[in-house]
């Protein structure tokens, strides 16, 4: 299961249909259990409610279950993990679908005898779903005996020290899948011996650590497992990287190694961008009161200027967009910015400008500023697709332009949203320039869609309780 990313991701994707396949099971028993749990509970039974009743239900259930599991972590590490580690996984997962299908319950007004089938479903999925785990759990662990099993065979190449180097900084979940039948140095021994050790050994990868190991080499190696039909594998530990993953692609026929410090293009990113217009379509709906509430201030309170306030910030990769946001300041606000800066400071250090008391905001906007009101406009700007619900806060390009440091140029590497990890923790508390940078990197470096969920969450309560953003 650790042979390749590709051989991987197919075979999680393999255990996510199974594990589908046992979810739908699971509602299938609750169903066929049904008339006896009703008839235990005292209740009478009614064979034309059940399953039919929820049969839309499954739709969700069936196909997110693997998807939040996967979330939770539930495929990782599969044979060293713990039995507590798969429970507490399961339960996490669980309390997610659940609450998902409470509302739906409660919305949808069904029957104690469906929500009795439900019940059931829920809890013989978390069953079957954790003595599936178990099972395979188990099953590679046999694999993986000191006798060999199914590990595959393989050979490390290279020089000592870069052998050694490789295999201290591969996790146990990947070498546990590994039988190293040779540690092959390039330094010292012949490439002519290398071909007869594969022979011997029915070697199914050669794995090159190539830190300092010479191309020509590398090459050599590479052509005599060509000729064999054996995976070649060499490590770019040669780059010296910080961030960046490296992948291989093909480009116009060439092999490309590829280096990238922001997330990969992934079913992940793809349901991020299907969140993002979702949520800004249903989140402009149900806040249609609070944007007639802001245009009618602005007209009674500013009277004369637009509602709506427009200025080009650096989306991603720096090319400008139009944001839009509700107008809370005077309309010559950005005449006045130089003479504000001279007057009162800037409460943020570097090249972005803060500032609490800003004399350019009129009364009335300082109740919009204090719920972040200002910023709903902002969800035009997701539907078009210049923003993200979540993501670094796009700056003014002209403050953009200011940036001293190359690397700060990094936060504009994936789309900007309306709420980050600065706003939803720390918001108006953050007045160091590179605490943020360094809050927006993090974000970058550890993107996933639950993180995203967090911030979300946790930017909630940081609106309610007033901790707006200046």
């Amino acid at each position: 299961m650790q042979g390749s990313k590709q051989r991987e991701h197919f075979s999680i994707q393999v255990l996510q249909i199974c594990d589908a396949i046992l979810v739908f099971l699971a509602f299938w028993i609750g169903d066929k259990l049904r008339p006896q749990l009703l008839s235990f509970l005292g209740e009478s039974s009614n064979t034309n409610i059940g399953l039919n009743q929820i049969s839309w239900l499954l739709f969700v259930v069936v196909p997110f279950t693997p998807i939040v599991l996967e979330i939770s972590g539930f495929y990782r590490n599969m044979m060293r993990k713990t039995i507590m580690e798969s429970i507490v996984q399961m339960l996490r997962t669980s309390a997610i679908i659940g609450v998902a299908v409470a509302v739906m319950v409660i919305f949808f007004q069904m029957s104690p005898s469906s929500r009795l089938v439900l019940v059931a479903g829920l809890l013989l999925s978390a069953l079957l779903l954790l003595l599936r785990d178990a099972a395979v759990r188990r099953t590679l662990k046999r694999a993986a005996r000191e006798d060999g099993g199914q590990r595959e065979r393989v050979v490390l190449a290279g020089t000592s020290e870069d052998m050694q180097g490789l295999l201290a900084a591969m996790p146990h979940e990947v070498t546990d899948y590994w039988d190293v039948v040779e540690k092959f140095d390039l330094d010292v021994e012949d490439l002519g011996s290398l071909e007869q050790v594969m022979l011997e050994n029915s070697v199914q990868r050669v794995i090159i650590a190539s830190r300092d190991t010479v191309f020509f080499k590398i090459s050599r190696v590479v052509e005599l497992c060509e000729k064999q039909g054996i995976e070649a594998w060499v490590s770019a530990g040669f780059i010296r990287t910080q961030v960046s993953r490296p992948t291989f692609d093909n480009l116009g026929g060439k092999p490309m190694l590829v280096l990238r410090a922001t997330p990969e293009l992934s079913w992940a990113l793809l349901i991020k961008g299907a969140m993002d217009r979702i949520g800004a379509l249903l989140f402009i709906v149900c806040t249609a009161p609070l944007w007639l509430i802001a245009m009618l201030g602005i007209r009674i309170f500013s009277p004369g200027a637009p509602v709506f306030f427009c200025q080009d910030r650096a989306g991603k990769y720096g090319k400008p967009f139009k944001m839009w946001k509700f107008r809370t300041m005077v309309v010559d606000a950005e005449a006045k910015l130089a003479e504000v800066k001279e007057q009162m400071g800037n409460e943020m250090s570097g090249p972005v400008f803060k500032l609490e008391n800003d004399p350019r905001v009129f009364p009335f906007a300082r109740f919009l500023r204090k719920w972040s009101i200002d910023e709903l406009p902002q969800m035009l700007n997701v539907l078009t697709g210049d923003m993200s619900l979540v993501g670094p806060r796009p700056l003014p390009v002209y403050e953009v332009k200011e940036f001293e440091k190359s690397e700060h140029r990094r936060r504009l590497s994936v789309k900007p949203g309306i709420t980050c990890t600065w706003q939803a923790g720390g918001r108006n508390t953050i007045t160091e320039w590179e605490d943020w940078v360094k809050m927006d990197l993090e974000y970058i470096d550890n993107w996933s869609l639950g993180l995203d969920i967090k911030i979300i969450l946790m930017t909630v309560p940081a609106v309610l309780f007033s901790q707006g953003a200046k």
